[in-house]
């Protein structure tokens, strides 16, 4: 679990009070930011980052999910320049909390971030680490991985040292966020708090936490007519406690699939997850049509005709990427899921995208 938690609007604003005892003589505290800030309308938050003598502002470039190669890229110019930094701050939506995570990571263990896809493979606790979400959904900001796409599959950093030392839960920083995105990321939550607590992995302590982030986003999503400053309360609280259940049970059907479409097409997380969702009525039943609705109500268009021109070559590399992803599967179908989920029926799963 995260150490520390500051929750409040304007709770940003004590971000200096916030890192200043993790501080290190010369050594310069890293704040990699989303780089939708990059520009005179982002001022209004880069211009209250606490930045200080050699530290260093970096605009991640999360146009696509992270790949290993660039959290190697940026690991490896910190240590060239500074040999360590006293600490990386996150700022900005799932991908940068990811990016900040295995950045941390990979300034105090060995090799490739791809040599450590995979579940408890991290040899070493990485340096201090905050992360600020600017998007609400994810659970990136307490979960225990961080996802990246390597040379050969799209899987988390999974282990006890991944999650944040410190996470700064600013309902206001979200306000900003385009409707599309917040919806998508939004779902993204709804998604895996169904995938949770319809999973064989469930227990008491997850299933407390994802009826309440299901509560949460149907307030939102289903009850809202208009959004307002409760929403943006509201959705920010479903992504911290939808984070939380699925750290302690695993997500299913929905995520297991979208990793494929991501690994081969670059289609970002939330979107992924829309678009599968789409059509698991097999799976979800219940929930799919609740999705819908919402996806009518809140007037989004989902994607279509992704995969109408895919080889065979490509169908196959997004099934293997999605059919590696075993726990998410044994969670969605038991321990028997490989007599249940065949590669002829993700094959025709993917038709429809």
């Amino acid at each position: 679990m995260v150490d520390f938690v500051v929750y409040g609007r304007g709770s940003f604003d004590q971000l200096d009070e916030i890192i200043t005892p993790h501080r290190k003589p010369s050594l310069p505290m890293v704040f990699l930011v989303d780089h939708f800030f990059a520009n005179e309308n982002g001022k209004w938050l880069t211009d209250r980052i606490p930045a200080k003598n050699n530290d260093r502002i970096i605009f991640a470039n999360v146009t696509l999910e992270p790949k290993t190669s660039y959290v190697d890229k940026l690991a490896a110019d910190l240590k060239a320049e500074f040999g360590s930094v006293s600490g990386i701050v996150g700022i900005g939506g799932g991908s940068t909390m990811d990016l900040a995570k295995a950045v941390s990571l990979m300034m105090n263990n060995e090799g490739s971030s791809a040599d450590y896809q995979g579940w408890d493979l991290v040899k070493k606790p990485g340096v201090y680490k905050v992360g600020i979400p600017t998007l609400s959904g994810t659970g990136a900001e307490v979960s225990r991985t961080c996802v990246l796409t390597g040379p050969t599959k799209k899987l988390g950093m999974n282990s006890d040292f991944t999650p944040f030392d410190q996470i700064v839960l600013d309902p206001t920083l979200t306000s900003n966020a385009p409707h599309n995105q917040r919806f998508y990321t939004g779902m993204d939550c709804y998604i895996h708090c169904i995938e949770s607590l319809e999973g064989t992995y469930l227990n008491e302590f997850s299933k407390s936490y994802g009826e309440k982030a299901l509560e949460l986003c149907r307030k939102v999503f289903v009850q809202k007519n208009e959004w307002d400053d409760e929403c943006d309360d509201q959705l920010m609280m479903a992504s911290y406690a939808g984070g939380m259940s699925i750290a302690y049970s695993q997500v299913g059907v929905a995520h297991a699939v979208s990793y494929g479409l991501s690994y081969l097409l670059g289609t970002k997380h939330g979107i992924g997850n829309c678009i599968v969702m789409n059509h698991l009525e097999d799976y979800y039943p219940a929930a799919v049509k609740e999705f819908k609705q919402m996806v009518e109500k809140n007037q989004i268009e989902i994607p279509v005709g992704l995969c109408a021109n895919l080889s065979e070559e490509q169908f196959d590399t997004m099934i293997n990427v999605s059919i590696g992803m075993k726990p998410l599967w044994e969670n969605a179908l038991g321990k028997d899921w490989e007599k249940i989920i065949t590669r002829s029926k993700l094959r025709a799963l993917f038709e429809k995208f």
